[in-house]
Order: C-alpha cells, then structure tokens, then sequence
C-alpha cells in the first residue's frame, strides 16, 4: 500500500524526524513512509555502511537525509547527533525511539551484562534520545513515538530481559506525556507484532516455528515494516493531535491468544540450537 495515497505527499514538508537505530528494519520502514510525505529524515545508529546504506534508500524517496554514527547509550554521542540533526534540517519535529537489542535466553543463563545491554539500549537509549531532544521537541511542539513490543505487558519465554526493558519504556512514555503535555510535546508507543523480514523475527524464530505463530494470528499472516511505519505517521500527525499517553498494538490481534505459540517455537529453537552445538562438540572429538 502506497501511503501516499491515503495521506498528502506534503503533510510533513519542512518538518524533521529523528529516528534511533534508523539504519535497517522497523526502524527504517518508519523512516521511508515520513519521507515518503515529505519529512527530513535523521538517522542514528552504530554502523556507518548500514546507516549510508539507509540514507541513499530515504534520498531515492526525494528526503533529505541527515546521518549521524551515534550509541543510544551515551548520551553525548546522541546531543552531537542532534545539534547536527539541527544544523542540517532544523529542530526535530517527531522523535522515534526505536534502538533495541533482543536474543532468546532461559532466565537461568542470563548474565547481569547480558541483562544490563538490553536495559541500557532499550530502555536507557529511549530516556537518552528523549531528554536530548527535550529542547528541540519543546520549540516544535513536537511528538515522541516508542516502539516498544508485546513482551511489556505478557510474559514471554526467554525474553525477561526485554519484558523488563520494554515495560519500562511503556511506562516512561506515561510518565513523560503527563509532564510534557504542558510544551504541547505528545508521547505514544507502538507494539508491533510478528513483522516479516525483519533481523528480530530472524533471531527469535526459525521458519517452521514462524509459520506456526502466523497461523495463530487472528488476521492470518505476519505485519509489514510499513504497516508500522503508518501508524508511526498517523501518531505524528493532526489526526492524531490529541493522542497522548497511549500504547498503540498492532500485531494483527496476536497477543489476544497470548504467548503459547511463541513459546513453543522458541523451546523447538533453543533445543535445536542446543543439540547442533552438543553434534559439533562431539564431531571435534
């Protein structure tokens, strides 16, 4: 679907939109449907090739590209991204926090570091690209988006880390809509669910167990990174201008049959990963 179609190739002309991990997937989706009608695309990330990579997709789409090799989780890093974001396309107009980190791993296996990565780039990297552009969002009157996901609010096997770090973020977006509203800034989180080709579907998932949680998503089939993307461009846009505070799901209706499905194929996952590394242990013997 052409987002185009449906909204004004111009309803974001001269506005900017900053976007964490910007370089590939969900992140990128959301980048190309701003550009798509008219918006300044920024772009942080930790990579130089992927981030450049990106922006020459975003110019193709006619944006103007600014692109800035900055971690979440250091705070200079992101207020350098953002005073060059500002002196190449001006103040930021819609921020989108959608830097994370995710892997399958049993509660019991988990390392203190391992836990504290995924806190500190989820978590930790949205609060940080969200005061970093309190000022600019404060001048623009602008809004921040969070992706988040469903394991904020349903337990998912092996995903403790990211249940703590995206509940976390859910309730950060609250809080900063209710202090926030008063610069007119808006704040809202996006729950994807099950979204083809993605790096994250690819790490938690192996195919079969993919087509066992499609088949038990109630619309049938998994969402695309540009059916996140307009939904990022609906929140940011007047339609939405007295949207605030709100955790947006789209995933098709997945999450009302719960996690078992997931759950299931991650075990099949963990269990094939565990017995090819038992075969290569003894094929080295």
């Amino acid at each position: 679907m052409n987002i185009s179609s449906y909204f004004s190739s111009e309803l974001f002309k001269g506005k900017t939109v900053f976007i964490t991990g910007g370089g590939s997937g969900i992140n990128l989706g959301v980048a190309k449907n701003f550009a798509t009608l008219g918006a300044n695309i920024a772009i942080c990330g930790r990579t130089q090739a992927k981030l450049d990579s990106a922006a020459g997709e975003l110019r193709a789409l006619g944006a103007k590209v600014c692109v800035a090799v900055a971690d979440v989780r250091e705070m200079a890093a992101l207020e350098a991204a953002l005073a060059q974001t500002k002196a190449e396309l001006g103040s930021i107009d819609v921020l989108v926090c959608g830097a994370a980190g995710n892997f399958l791993v049993p509660a019991e296996q988990l390392s203190a570091n391992g836990f504290k990565t995924v806190i500190d780039i989820d978590l930790m990297g949205s609060f940080n690209a969200s005061r970093a552009a309190f000022s600019q969002l404060k001048e623009t009157r602008g809004s921040i988006i969070f992706i988040s996901a469903g394991q904020a609010y349903m337990p998912y096997a092996y995903q403790v880390h990211v249940a703590a770090a995206k509940a976390g973020i859910d309730m950060m977006m609250k809080n900063l809509a209710l202090e926030w509203g008063r610069y007119g800034i808006r704040c809202n989180s996006i729950v994807p669910g099950p979204i083809e080709g993605t790096e994250g579907m690819k790490r938690l998932s192996s195919p079969d167990a993919l087509a066992q949680l499609t088949a038990g998503i109630p619309l049938g089939r998994m969402g695309t990174v540009d059916e996140i993307g307009q939904v990022a461009v609906f929140l940011a846009s007047p339609l939405a201008s007295y949207v605030s505070g709100t955790v947006l799901v789209t995933d098709g209706g997945q999450n009302l049959a719960g996690s078992a499905l997931f759950n299931m194929g991650a075990e099949k996952m963990m269990n094939a990963a565990a017995a090819a590394a038992k075969n290569n242990t003894g094929s080295a013997r």
